[in-house]
């Protein structure tokens, strides 16, 4: 049992290695979606917005990974 918890820990740690970083991605994405959606934005723009945000979501995590 112990092993099957390691081997599943690992494969979560795979793609989900900062709790944060995946967090605020999943926002972003979700309030990026919702404007396109519902709100009438371009989804060129969405796609703008979503390249700017990821990009300064990783900035951020890479900052906060330095000070550690």
């Amino acid at each position: 049992m112990t092993v099957l918890r390691i081997a599943l820990s690992e494969l979560i740690g795979m793609f989900i290695d900062d709790g944060s970083l995946a967090t605020l991605c999943l926002i972003l994405i979700l309030v990026i979606a919702g404007a396109v959606e519902f709100l009438a934005l371009p989804p060129l723009a969405g796609g703008l917005l979503l390249l700017i945000g990821c990009l300064a979501i990783l900035l951020y995590s890479v900052r906060r990974a330095v000070k550690r």
